[in-house]
C-alpha cells in the first residue's frame, strides 16, 4: 500500500488502525503524564487551618496596631490645633475623662480619646492637678499633659491693704475677678481678717478664701499677743487688736508705729484721752468709711459716739480698722518714750512732743505748712496722718 508525501493513507482509502494494546500496557502511564498527588494529611488538618487563620489574624492585628499607635504617637506630640495662647481651667476632683473632654471643647487639643490613650501609655500613673493653666499656643497633648502634671497653673492675687476696715475688704473681695461662689450674708467682726496677699487660682470659692484670711489673722493676733511685753496696760486680746488698729490708721510708715504707739500707751498708762481722730470718724461713718470729698467739722470731734476717743475715756469698744503685723508688734512691744503727743510733720511722718506746748509748736508748723500747699494749689491729701489731741477747724 502506498501513501502520500505526508504519510497518512493514500486518498479515497478510510484512515489505518492502531495495534490493540494489551492489559499491561494500558496500565502502563503515558510518557510525560504526571502521576497524580496524594493529599498530606497535615493538609488536610482542621488545626493547621486553624492556626493559619490565626497567624493571619495576628499578623493583621499587629499592623493595624503599629498603624493606629504610629497615628496617635502623631497626634500626641504632633503640633496642636490652638493658634493663641489660652487659659483652662481644670475644676478639683475632675477625671482624666472630663479633662480630656474639657480640652477638646476649648479647642487646644484635637481628640480626647487620643489625649487619654496618650496619657496612659507616656505615663500610666500621671496626676493631672487642678488650677487655672496658659496654654501655649500650638502646644502638643503631650506638652499640654507635662503642663497639668507640674501643677504651674496661673495665680491670681487679691490684696488687702493694712488700714482697710472688713467692709471694704468684702466689697474687694466680691468684687475680684476668678473667685466663685456668694458672699456670707453677714460680715465678721472689725479686724477680724488678715491685711494680706491672697494667691489662688480661677474657680476658687470666696468663702474659702476669707477662712483663710481669718486663720491667717488669728494666727498673727496669737502669737503677737504671746510675746507681748509684760507691763502693757492692756488687759484683753481684744483691747490687743482695738489698739494695734488705732496705731495702723494713725500712720502709714512701719517704722514709726512703735513710736506711735508709745504715745498711746503712755496717755492709757496716765489716764488720759486717746483723742486719735480715725476713732470718731469711724464712729459717724463706720466701716464704709469718710467720702473723700466731705471735709471734717468740728461738730464730728463733738459727735456722741462709743467710738469718739475724745469724748470717751480708754479704748474704743472695738477695732476701727485691720490692723497688719507691724501695727500689731508695735502695739505688743512699743518702744520707750515719754512722748503724749505727735502731729504731721509734712514728710509723711509724724513729730512727737512731750508736753502740750511743744505739741502746740508742732501743730502750728504744720498749718503753716497746709497754708503753703493751699496757696500753691495743693490741698492736703486724706492719707495725711492726723494728729492726736490737734483741734480741728470748722
Amino acid at each position: 500500500m502506498t501513501t502520500d508525501s505526508a504519510g497518512g493513507p493514500p486518498p479515497g482509502q478510510p484512515p489505518m488502525q492502531s495495534r490493540p494494546k494489551s492489559a499491561s500496557e494500558r496500565l502502563r502511564p503515558q510518557a510525560g503524564t504526571p502521576p497524580p498527588l496524594r493529599r498530606s494529611r497535615r493538609s488536610r488538618s482542621q488545626f493547621v487551618i486553624f492556626m493559619n487563620f490565626v497567624m493571619s489574624c495576628i499578623v493583621f492585628a499587629t499592623l493595624a496596631a503599629g498603624a493606629v499607635y504610629y497615628y496617635g504617637k502623631v497626634q500626641f506630640e504632633g503640633r496642636g490645633p490652638s493658634t493663641t495662647a489660652q487659659t483652662v481651667l481644670i475644676r478639683p476632683n475632675t477625671g482624666v475623662g472630663e479633662i480630656a473632654s474639657t480640652l477638646e471643647r476649648e479647642g487646644v487639643i484635637t481628640d480626647a480619646r487620643v489625649f487619654r490613650y496618650g496619657l496612659r501609655v507616656y505615663d500610666r500613673d500621671a496626676i493631672l492637678r487642678a488650677g487655672e493653666y496658659e496654654v501655649p499656643a500650638g502646644a502638643s497633648m503631650y506638652e499640654i499633659a507635662e503642663l497639668l502634671k507640674s501643677g504651674r497653673s496661673v495665680q491670681r492675687a487679691l490684696t488687702i491693704p493694712e488700714g482697710f476696715t472688713v467692709h471694704r475688704a468684702f466689697e474687694r473681695i466680691a468684687a475680684m475677678e476668678g473667685l466663685e461662689g456668694d458672699m456670707p450674708s453677714e460680715l465678721p467682726p472689725e479686724g477680724s481678717i488678715a491685711a494680706d496677699t491672697i494667691n489662688f487660682t480661677r474657680g476658687m470659692n470666696r468663702q474659702e478664701l476669707i477662712d483663710r484670711l481669718s486663720a491667717n489673722q488669728q494666727r498673727m493676733i496669737e502669737t503677737a499677743w504671746e510675746g507681748r511685753a509684760e507691763d502693757l496696760p492692756i488687759e484683753t486680746v481684744e483691747e490687743f487688736v482695738t489698739l494695734a488698729s488705732i496705731v495702723e490708721r494713725e500712720t502709714g510708715q512701719a517704722e514709726e508705729r512703735p513710736h506711735v504707739a508709745s504715745v498711746f500707751i503712755n496717755r492709757l498708762r496716765q489716764g488720759m484721752r486717746l483723742q486719735s481722730d480715725p476713732t470718731f470718724l469711724y464712729g459717724i461713718f463706720g466701716g464704709e468709711g469718710k467720702p473723700s470729698d466731705r471735709p471734717i467739722y468740728r461738730s464730728d470731734i463733738e459727735s456722741d459716739t462709743p467710738y469718739n476717743t475724745y469724748r470717751i475715756n480708754g479704748l474704743p469698744p472695738g477695732p476701727i480698722a485691720i490692723p497688719g503685723r507691724a501695727s500689731l508688734e508695735a502695739v505688743a512691744n512699743p518702744i520707750e518714750t515719754d512722748d503724749l503727743y505727735f502731729v504731721a510733720d509734712g514728710t509723711g511722718g509724724h513729730a512727737f512732743a512731750q508736753t502740750l506746748d511743744e505739741h502746740n509748736r508742732n501743730v502750728a508748723r504744720w498749718r503753716q505748712i497746709e497754708r503753703e500747699r493751699r496757696e500753691a494749689g495743693a490741698a492736703a491729701t486724706e492719707e495725711d496722718p492726723v494728729a492726736a489731741g490737734e483741734v480741728v477747724e470748722d
